[in-house]
């Protein structure tokens, strides 16, 4: 069996990752809140406001305080000369193997909260689907970008 990849993405993906999870999850909560408010104008079910509560207090523990800890853990890469290696998941851990030969082309992404810890994503398209390695330091993913981009740089010779 194959070893898993050796390089990690940037240690603040995390806080990174929190952010945007404490986002979603305050969408949540303002949800829940209505309902709140709504259970005591209209005088509905309890049972109904308590289960939101819960709902959003778990996703609140599981979506901002664990899952980001255990994806950062998880998501590994390494770039060879014939194929890109893509290691992720939680639960269900992804192994993918991209062949250089298949990559169209390269791209790095910065989102606001990415700029912030001056990290960004390396996307890698295929004529099937696109690949990415979130949050790089932002040198090591222009210097990713730039390497996947000469490594897939086929010779007519090759072809």
């Amino acid at each position: 069996m194959r070893q898993p990849p050796v390089n990690t993405i940037a240690t603040d993906a995390i806080k990174a990752w929190k952010i945007t999870a404490w986002i979603y999850v305050g969408i949540l909560w303002l949800a829940t809140v209505g309902l709140i408010v709504l259970t005591y104008i209209f005088e509905l079910s309890y049972w109904l406001t308590f289960t939101a509560v819960v709902v959003s207090g778990l996703s609140t523990y599981l979506f901002v305080f664990l899952f980001p800890k255990l994806r950062w853990k998880r998501w590994r890469y390494e770039v060879f000369d014939q194929e890109i290696y893509i290691q992720h998941g939680i639960l269900i851990v992804s192994r993918t193997l991209v062949p250089m030969i298949r990559v169209q082309h390269v791209d790095t992404q910065q989102g606001p909260i990415l700029k912030k810890y001056q990290l960004a994503s390396v996307t890698i398209s295929t004529a099937a689907t696109t690949h990415e390695i979130p949050a790089l330091l932002d040198e090591d993913a222009s210097e990713l970008r730039d390497r996947i981009s000469a490594l897939a740089r086929v010779d007519e010779d090759d072809v």
